[in-house]
């Protein structure tokens, strides 16, 4: 729904696209109440996955283009706060749907949640307030945006960098998720730790993606998005290849929060990064259909470790081939790091030429 529906949120704006998250997401929840009533599978693929997951694609990226519109300077911060919370909901959520689950059962649950987030998501969409056309244009780097050409979602689409930065994000999501999926199996075979202390670990790992995305998004708006992406990859080499020699848990521990930091940082980032490349006339759309990155990665990652695990009866080659995988990306991150160097300079140059003039 993000790569579908992004050109919507582009034409409604983001106050009636909240809106529309909002409804989405809250009749899925309310009808998987129905669906788990009439005990029905289907029906709660269609609420809960379908409806639900609609709300949920059109809410991610519903805010993004108006906080890069208010915060041009600081544009990796700006996302990296808004999507940090898309990465911390379930730490709150999580205790909260447990919780509720106890103590006025499962059915009940999902009509409290649909009508609570619907409340939330109500109130939040009438406080979003586009940024006025001539904003961006007063910030430093705003300047410089309005020397860059805006591109439209098909014309972004036609280019070399789409499917460079399509291909960086499709990586970094794919190893991240697939060691997410397996981080507690993964620490009992590698460490040895037991069954309860590694799902203790799995919850810390949720914390480092939350503040990954900020913290890395943040560093994006010193050293440049295209610097941290090749950064990304460069510790993720490092590390995958050290926890494939360690057995000592502390020290497996703190390389997988590491790994797990660029992941969730590589989300933050590349809101920032499209708004580099493309501008921000049509940023929502852009990012919506980058996202599709996303989704395959959800497949990919978890099919990867499966099978090498079932190849080889343990995570270990798992780690070599993730290896690989972000060295390709590396490459590829460098590739596109000196192709908008020569492009940024040139605009800084036609910039200082219409200065002087």
């Amino acid at each position: 729904s993000a790569a579908f529906l992004g050109s919507v949120v582009e034409k409604i704006g983001p106050r009636q696209s909240a809106l529309l998250c909002g409804i989405f997401y809250g009749v899925g929840l309310v009808g998987s109440a129905l669906a788990i009533q009439l005990q029905s599978l289907m029906l709660l693929y269609i609420f809960y996955g379908a409806i639900g997951g609609i709300g949920l694609g059109i809410g991610y990226i519903a805010p993004v283009k108006t906080l890069v519109n208010w915060f041009y300077d600081h544009r990796g911060l700006a996302t990296g706060l808004a999507i940090m919370g898309f990465g911390f909901a379930s730490a709150i959520a999580g205790p909260l749907i447990r919780l509720l689950i106890d103590s006025i059962g499962l059915i009940q649950t999902f009509l409290s949640l649909g009508i609570g987030y619907f409340i939330l998501i109500f109130i939040a969409s009438r406080l979003i307030q586009p940024a006025p056309p001539d904003y961006i244009q007063k910030t430093a780097s705003g300047q410089m945006n309005r020397q860059q050409k805006q591109y439209t979602v098909h014309e972004a689409m036609m280019t070399k960098e789409f499917y460079a930065l399509w291909f960086l994000l499709f990586i970094n999501i794919t190893c991240g998720i697939a060691l997410l999926s397996v981080a507690s199996p993964l620490l009992q075979e590698m460490t040895g730790m037991t069954a309860v202390a590694a799902a203790g670990i799995v919850g810390i790992m949720g914390i480092f993606n939350g503040a990954g995305r900020l913290f890395w998004a943040s560093v994006s708006d010193y050293l440049g998005r295209d610097v941290v992406y090749s950064g990304f990859f460069v510790i993720e080499i490092i590390s995958v290849l050290l926890l494939s020699q360690l057995s000592a848990p502390v020290p497996f521990q703190l390389l997988l929060f590491v790994v797990i930091s660029c992941y969730g940082g590589g989300f933050a980032c590349i809101p920032a990064y499209l708004s580099d490349v493309y501008g921000t006339r049509q940023l929502s759309a852009i990012h919506g259909r980058i996202l599709s990155a996303w989704a395959m990665a959800g497949i990919a990652g978890p099919w990867i470790i499966t099978w090498s695990r079932s190849m080889s009866n343990q995570y270990n080659n798992s780690l070599y081939i993730f290896a690989v995988l972000y060295a390709c990306a590396l490459v590829v991150s460098l590739a596109v790091l000196v192709h908008l160097r020569k492009k940024r300079k040139a605009t800084l140059l036609a910039l200082k030429e219409n200065t002087a003039v």
